[in-house]
């Protein structure tokens, strides 16, 4: 006679810590605090026209941030993410404006260049051992000087105001139906797949955990996601370019997660010479997430570029990577490899994007914004460092 498997109790959240590492809860409490404190000193913060403007700027860095957690999480770094941004722009705005292309095939070209340059760093990160942080500051370098040859000296090439890439990066907004539509589907899909995989665990004998506080929790999301559409609704709407970043985050989530090379990412930045003797090719692997990471910061350099409506020398370089990394981190990745998350990317962009935000409203200035952000990233690395300490006791 077999014993049906137990609801497992909730752990408390120092267990949680100490097991899981940085969960979701520090930067969502982190972005609270920052929301009290910034519409306490200014109402205008949370206006729902600063929102949908905050959720628009959070889109081209986030996907770039994205692309960062890939190679984070194999314990790596990448510093030419905005460089590489900056010259895939300049590829588009070359080949879309300059040359006549078609701006899917030049866009095609530019995530087709990404992608090699991503290759070359892996291949020579695993060919020779070289730290990653090292290959990519050349990198860096390298691919600013072939965005000058791109550009061909002009500095900067326009981007036409009435194209759909302009349109969908700077005006292109969500119908309140379809809005509404995406917030219960988000809500009800999470709902779903929580209650799909706790019958699953208790078909295999695993702790599987309570129904109710699934529902609770879905009822929760369902709530805020359609009072946020509604909220958003009020201004311009919600933005079809954060749309479409969100869109790209659950993607990237169901990969790390559910996939056997999400897996096998963690498992390299967990131990290399671990997951080499269990079969998993690290070689491909890491080569892989070098070029995840600098195709999504080509796709966020070509949204940044349409937003500006315009392709600069340097123009998504211009302490990009440091904001894209600091996103990740704070949202929740490790700077230690193995631990990660795509909503990490997401939570932490907007807490930056807020950041500035607010001092925009308050007439500060950026040496201010770098402090603050700044320390915020230095608790959440110490955060992180002492999770990964209590780990291996």
């Amino acid at each position: 006679m077999t014993r049906e498997p137990v609801s497992a109790p909730p752990a408390s959240f120092a267990a949680r810590l100490g097991a899981n590492g940085w969960s979701a809860l520090p930067p969502l409490a982190v972005l609270a605090v920052v929301w009290i404190v910034f519409q306490l000193a200014n109402p205008s913060f949370l206006s729902s026209a600063n929102l949908v403007n905050l959720a628009m700027q959070s889109a081209a860095t986030g996907l770039i941030a994205l692309g960062v957690v890939f190679v984070l999480i194999i314990g790596q770094i990448d510093l030419s993410v905005g460089a590489v941004a900056s010259l895939s722009g300049a590829i588009v705005g070359i080949l879309f404006v300059g040359s006549g292309w078609d701006a899917i095939a030049a866009i095609v070209v530019a995530l087709a260049v990404a992608a090699g340059i991503g290759a070359l760093y892996g291949l020579v990160v695993v060919r020779f051992r070289a730290p990653g942080f090292v290959v990519t500051l050349a990198g860096l370098l390298g691919v600013l000087g072939a965005q000058a040859w791109v550009l061909r000296g002009s500095g900067s090439i326009g981007l036409p105001v009435d194209s759909w890439l302009v349109a969908f990066a700077q005006q292109a907004y969500l119908p309140d139906g379809a809005a509404f539509a995406l917030a219960a589907l988000g809500g009800l899909g999470w709902t779903a797949a929580r209650i799909i995989e706790r019958a699953r665990r208790r078909a295999a004998g695993l702790p599987y955990g309570r129904l109710w506080t699934i529902l609770l929790g879905g009822g929760l999301l369902l709530a805020g996601l359609l009072g946020g559409a509604w909220y958003l609704g009020i201004g311009r709407g919600v933005g079809a370019v954060f749309v479409f970043f969100v869109g790209a985050v659950v993607v990237a989530d169901v990969v790390l997660r559910r996939t056997r090379w999400g897996r096998s990412l963690r498992a390299v930045g967990g131990g290399e010479e671990a997951a080499r003797r269990v079969g998993i090719r690290t070689r491909g692997v890491m080569i892989s997430a070098f070029i995840v990471c600098t195709v999504l910061a080509a796709v966020g350099g070509i949204l940044a570029s349409a937003r500006l409506a315009a392709a600069v020398q340097g123009g998504a370089t211009d302490d990009v990577y440091l904001t894209a990394i600091a996103a990740a981190v704070i949202g929740g990745t490790s700077l230690f490899g193995g631990r990660g998350s795509a909503w990490s990317a997401l939570l932490g962009i907007v807490i930056i994007q807020s950041l500035g935000s607010g001092f925009t409203l308050l007439a500060l200035d950026s040496s201010t914004r770098l402090l603050i952000t700044g320390a915020v990233l230095l608790a959440a690395v110490i955060v992180d460092s002492i999770a990964r300490s209590r780990r291996r006791r």
